[in-house]
């Protein structure tokens, strides 16, 4: 449960960043143009008898006033040349507020069809969106875009100015790489360390080193302290996302199964395992890798799930053990003994030791005026992957892959951790300003369309046109809503 809040604490705080710094791109712009702004709301306000509570109790607590609409007579001449006075609203402020649904937050500006598809009243007032220039259109919508997306590339100047840039290059994993066997088709072998690709060096072990090694027609390895090139076919399309949901996935860093420390009250503690010994076989199959005794974990989880009332059986393993003879047992391979024992594993699956952790990360600081340029083409970059990998979505895996709210939350750590939050919020922003630029009505992108047509035939499309687009478009959201939060629901019952 204190993982679950701690979780969902940094997912609220993110989102209500990015949404409250979206919305300003709009509200600013808005103003700069003279655009009334009626409202100007983080989270919902959806309203009923409960919400009309509650928003009353906001407005009392952050002192806000109901909104005064001035107006003022006017003469003004008919098409006779007849005088007559009329009574007219003056352009006036906006009202904020805290909604009671956190679930984003909303900019409603004067004379736009959005969301709400609020009919327009024939009679126009220059404060309206709508009366002003294209350009200026354009620029109140893509506002919160560009607010989003400079956001991100502030965030991660300022993350590698605060904590620079800490990862093991891949040149130095000198104990290779452990591929599968789609892979070893292809050339690769147990131990290779991967160097560049015909598309450039590659640098750390992250998601960016998959996908260019999943677009790559040469990959360049050391094999036995030997450069060695590996020839991709050019019938051979490697599914970035099949490479990381393939099990064993595609490659993986080589980690031997060598204890480094032990768990108190763990299996491991029971059994005498102690620093330095080695898991060599599990339920008759040698492991000759850390990575090979997760994945029989990972096969006896998957027993658990088929049939949860065999608990006990699944857990009930047996271990073989190698203990170690010296400190250089490691390198060396000089063991004393070798040990078969059963044992019950945890509730969890968990056998409670922490394996040796072969190479030492490098931290690459950033001076201030360094880590704005590194910033900005680290998150040029995250943008750039991001948009790479949006084709997945539009295969059946992909949508199987879609996440909801459940997913977002989970990718934040289990405990308060300000750098990993901070990067987590850089890449929503991403995400923020590129799913809203998406040509789909109802998003920021879909508005933009309709601009850009505006602008270059010189018509401006119907309201009635505009707001059935705007049903189409906020059906299309809710629907990957729906997908994307079921996908959560399902991989939480165990069914994906």
């Amino acid at each position: 449960m204190e993982v679950f809040l701690i979780r969902l604490l940094q997912f609220l705080l993110a989102i209500s960043l990015l949404v409250l710094l979206h919305e300003l791109g709009h509200f600013t712009f808005a103003k700069i143009f003279k655009v009334r702004v009626n409202k100007f709301y983080l989270f919902f306000n959806p309203k009923f008898h409960i919400a009309s509570t509650y928003d009353n109790w906001v407005r009392r607590l952050l002192r806000l006033k109901p909104e005064v609409v001035p107006t003022k007579e006017v003469e003004e001449e008919d098409k006779d040349g007849n005088k007559e006075k009329k009574t007219v609203k003056e352009y006036v402020g906006t009202e904020y507020g805290l909604g009671w649904l956190p679930l984003g937050g909303y900019c409603a500006i004067d004379g736009m069809i959005d969301e709400t598809n609020t009919k327009l009243s024939e009679e126009t007032h220059p404060w309206e969106f709508r009366t002003k220039p294209t350009w200026q259109r354009l620029l109140i919508m893509i506002g919160g875009v560009l607010v989003n997306f400079l956001l991100a590339l502030f965030i991660y100047s300022m993350i590698l100015f605060t904590w620079g840039e800490t990862y093991v290059p891949v040149e130095k994993m000198t104990y290779g790489m452990e591929f599968n066997n789609e892979a070893k088709a292809l050339g690769f072998q147990d131990g290779d360390v991967l160097v560049s690709t015909d598309r450039g060096p590659l640098k750390k072990w992250d998601d960016d080193l998959f996908r260019e090694v999943s677009k790559a027609k040469q990959v360049n390895v050391l094999r036995d302290g030997k450069p060695v090139t590996i020839n991709i076919p050019e019938s051979v399309d490697l599914n970035l996302l099949n490479m990381f949901k393939a099990t064993p996935m595609f490659m993986r860093v080589w980690m031997p199964a060598v204890a480094d420390s032990i768990i108190a009250g763990s299996a491991a503690e029971q059994i005498g395992m102690l620093p330095g010994d080695t898991i060599v076989g599990i339920n008759g199959k040698t492991v000759t890798s850390y990575n090979q005794f997760q994945d029989e974990i990972a096969r006896l989880r998957d027993v658990l799930e088929a049939k949860p009332a065999d608990s006990m059986k699944v857990r009930q393993v047996e271990v073989v053990l190698a203990h170690v003879a010296t400190e250089e047992a490691l390198s060396d391979s000089l063991y004393c003994r070798y040990d078969t024992i059963a044992t019950t594993l945890s509730a969890d699956l968990k056998l409670g030791f922490f394996p040796v952790q072969l190479y030492k990360p490098t931290t690459f600081k950033y001076g201030f005026f360094e880590s704005i340029p590194a910033g900005i083409g680290y998150g040029w970059h995250k943008l750039a992957g991001y948009v790479s990998d949006m084709q997945y979505v539009f295969t059946s895996e992909g949508a199987k892959s879609l996440g909801g709210f459940g997913a977002i939350g989970s990718l934040f750590p289990e405990v308060w951790d300000w750098h990993r939050f901070w990067e987590m919020t850089a890449f929503l922003s991403i995400i923020l300003a590129f799913m809203n630029i998406l040509p789909i009505p109802a998003l920021d992108g879909g508005h933009v369309l309709f601009l850009l047509y505006e602008m270059i035939t010189g018509r401006k499309p119907s309201e009635k046109f505009m707001i059935r687009a705007e049903y189409v478009g906020f059906g299309i959201l809710v629907l990957l809503m729906v997908v994307a939060n079921l996908n959560d629901i399902l991989r939480w019952l165990g069914y994906m």
